[in-house]
């Protein structure tokens, strides 16, 4: 069963990217074009050398959100996302000394790079929480509304058997910095903590693409790791030919109820064959179509195609992270990918009514390139994102509320709808919000809202949002100084206040 959804989501998929090929579409996730009202505005965009340092570096502007009057359209639909890469290239930008690409930054990735601490679900799929309250970045007739949903976990002992299938990418490029060393020492991590049930294969390529590892079981590690050993760097990209062979030997391996997944590591600056997204997924299309899930994993700066590696894992019912040091190749690879193998929601989208007699207007913070027409959330057809076990997904609004509000006002409705790939089927998921969830005060939301909304002004300030109001990154940072004993004490929230502080001291 497991295997057959699959198949279709990912047909679905894959007729999306052949219908887009050839007319660049702004929702390119595989969503259907929203309403007029709906459509995020489009500020001018950089000239790609000029907003950035390095050289034949690919982003794609997804515009901002509008407002929306809720009397007229009181819905907001979009495609859940789990991606991270944008907040890990904002930090490869400063620890260089320059300010990040605005067209490089996607909010809700910044926001979702941060672990919430949100309460597992004790039954179902998923957990939406609902919280938010006033701002030191909102008016004071508007709020920061956040959902939070957290996926259930499964135990590794639990978890269906892994066939994995690395498509390393070994042109010339990979050399620089060494990004292949990185990836390679990466896998080697990985490797220890695969079950011996589990499968590993291996394709690497340059100007063309060869099998260094064929279908091994996971405690064969000795054979495993030499192959790993026998990646070295050379010739141009032919990334076509990669995910091809990739997916041609990941399907050796298949099994009905198994876990099947294909781990591109790439610069994304494919040079030989086709190059684009679109092109790439059709001449695959066979083979993504039997339901092999595809994880791309951007490494390195310059010559690097953010666009490509971003939608090649949207189209391939996957994520996109991107790794710069060690010790973030060592998190993806023996944490993230491990405790997220096991999907357990596919075509999985948010949807929220808004109460048009509490909410003047609202503004979604982020996904723009996630949205989904309205009524489109029940058609079952339509591709969205696929979430992990363990996975957990934030979503934040911009509220204008109505005079007269009070806490037994009804906020809005969040309904959560996805396939379940094991029983087969939809099944969705709803809770009410009123005003009681919310704070009467910054101070009296989480220490993980605070959090959140620090994170999402400093991405709306870098990406020149229209909304960002007057505040610049001075002040946002001076905000995040003085709640910096209540907001959450992690190594990652560390990290991002020293960027953050960092970020005052460059140059725009």
């Amino acid at each position: 069963m497991r295997k057959l959804l699959l198949s279709v989501a990912a047909a679905a998929l894959l007729a999306s990217a052949c219908n887009s090929a050839s007319t660049p579409n702004p929702n390119h996730g595989g969503a259907t074009v929203v309403p007029d009202h709906h459509q995020p505005t489009y500020p001018p965009q950089p000239a790609g050398p000029a907003a950035t340092p390095y050289g034949g570096v690919t982003y794609q502007d997804p515009g901002t959100n509008p407002w929306v009057d809720p009397s007229r359209d009181e819905h907001s639909t979009f495609a859940l996302d789990v991606d991270t890469a944008s907040y890990s290239i904002a930090r490869r930008y400063v620890q260089d000394g320059n300010r990040p690409d605005p067209t490089s930054v996607r909010v809700e990735e910044w926001v979702n790079a941060f672990a919430q601490g949100y309460p597992a679900p004790e039954t179902d799929t998923f957990a939406i929480l609902a919280d938010g309250g006033p701002t030191p970045f909102t008016a004071e007739d508007e709020v920061l509304f956040r959902i939070g949903l957290q996926a259930r976990a499964v135990a590794n002992r639990d978890r269906e058997q892994v066939s994995l299938t690395f498509v390393i990418d070994t042109s010339g490029s990979m050399e620089q910095g060494g990004r292949l060393e990185m990836v390679k020492d990466a896998m080697r991590i990985l490797i220890k903590g695969l079950d011996r049930g589990d499968h590993v294969s291996i394709v690497s390529f340059g100007s063309d693409a060869q099998v260094v590892l064929g279908p091994t079981a996971a405690d064969e590690d000795g054979a495993i790791l030499d192959a790993i050993d026998r990646l070295t760097p050379g010739g141009s990209t032919n990334l076509e030919a990669g995910l091809r062979l990739g997916y041609q030997l990941a399907r050796k391996t298949m099994t009905e109820n198994g876990i099947d997944r294909i781990v591109l590591a790439s610069d994304g600056v494919a040079n030989v064959g086709l190059t684009d997204p679109g092109s790439i997924l059709e001449s695959i299309s066979r083979d993504a179509a039997a339901g092999i899930e595809l994880v791309s994993v951007g490494v390195g700066m310059g010559n690097y195609n953010d666009v490509l590696l971003e939608q090649l894992a949207d189209k391939g019912d996957g994520f996109y992270a991107y790794i710069n040091t060690n010790e973030e190749a060592r998190k993806l690879f023996s944490e993230d990918l491990t405790s997220t193998l096991q999907t357990v929601a596919l075509d999985a989208k948010a949807q929220v009514a808004f109460d048009p007699e509490s909410v003047a207007s609202y503004r979604l913070v982020g996904y723009e390139n996630r949205a989904i027409s309205d009524r489109d959330f029940s058609n079952d057809s339509v591709p969205a994102g696929a979430i992990g076990a363990g996975h957990a997904v934030t979503a934040l609004y911009d509220l204008r509320l109505r005079p007269g509000v009070n806490t037994r006002s009804h906020l809005a409705r969040v309904t959560v709808r996805w396939t379940d790939p094991d029983r087969g089927g939809a099944a969705d998921l709803g809770r009410d919000v009123a005003m009681s969830d919310l704070a009467g005060s910054f101070g009296s939301t989480s220490p993980s809202f605070r959090l959140d909304a620090i994170v999402a002004q400093t991405a709306e300030v870098l990406r020149g949002s229209e909304f960002a109001g007057r505040l610049d990154l001075r002040d946002v940072a001076d905000i995040a100084n003085r709640e910096d004993t209540s907001l959450p004490t992690t190594d990652e929230v560390h990290a991002f206040l020293d960027m953050l502080h960092d970020l005052t001291r460059l140059r725009d």
